[in-house]
């Protein structure tokens, strides 16, 4: 495993995790040393970034989405992932909140190169990672047809879709979202179900 515990870390402004500071590591040293490592990192340009934790509203608005998507494709090709399966774009590699694949290659246990639908729940911390750097890679994946993402703080979902060419969509309280890669429509309200933020606390108490 490189040696990383006595270099200087770097965090920077809008993202979850931290980078190490030090010598670039290569795809190969990555794959070895995320099997041993108790905390789930992300290769991005040859830094390393550790992932944090996650809130509660986070967790109920994945674990909401990933139930959807399984009861949805229970029978068919197509599984649903966690954040413990990474994604590979070229030298990158990203651990999404959920994916579909529907061509998985047992050959590579560990991450997926060809997910039809990626989804991130943001935050503060998130934002701008998701917003720019993943939304660059995730749309250069040949097989991607959706990239959505589900704000935690407020009501907001947005898809943007291959088929309208990376467009963005917002979806709200009252709206019904079409996941056209799966062939499945969920309501606004089924995906936010058990959040407790001021906008579904407030469209509960109506």
């Amino acid at each position: 495993m490189r040696q990383c515990e006595s270099a200087p870390l770097l965090q920077f402004e809008g993202t979850m995790a931290m980078a190490f500071k030090s010598k670039l590591m290569s795809v190969e040293d990555y794959l070895t040393d995320e099997l041993a490592r108790d905390i789930k990192h992300e290769l991005v340009d040859g830094d390393i970034y550790a992932m944090t934790g996650a809130s509660a509203n986070h967790e109920r608005i994945t674990n909401n989405v990933a139930r959807k998507f399984g009861n949805h494709l229970e029978g068919t090709p197509c599984e649903p992932f966690t954040s413990d399966m990474k994604v590979k774009i070229g030298s990158r590699f990203f651990y999404p909140d959920v994916l579909v694949d529907c061509s998985f290659d047992e050959s590579q246990p560990y991450y997926t190169e060809s997910p039809v639908i990626i989804v991130e729940v943001l935050s503060k911390s998130t934002r701008r990672m998701d917003e720019t750097t993943k939304l660059m890679s995730y749309i250069n994946i040949p097989n991607l047809q959706e990239y959505v993402l589900i704000e935690q703080d407020f009501v907001d979902i947005e898809v943007l879709r291959r088929t309208e060419g990376w467009h963005p969509r917002h979806y709200f309280l009252g709206d019904q979202v079409n996941f056209e890669s799966i062939d499945l429509t969920l309501s606004v309200e089924e995906i936010y179900f058990r959040v407790k933020n001021e906008d579904m606390l407030e469209f509960l108490a109506g």
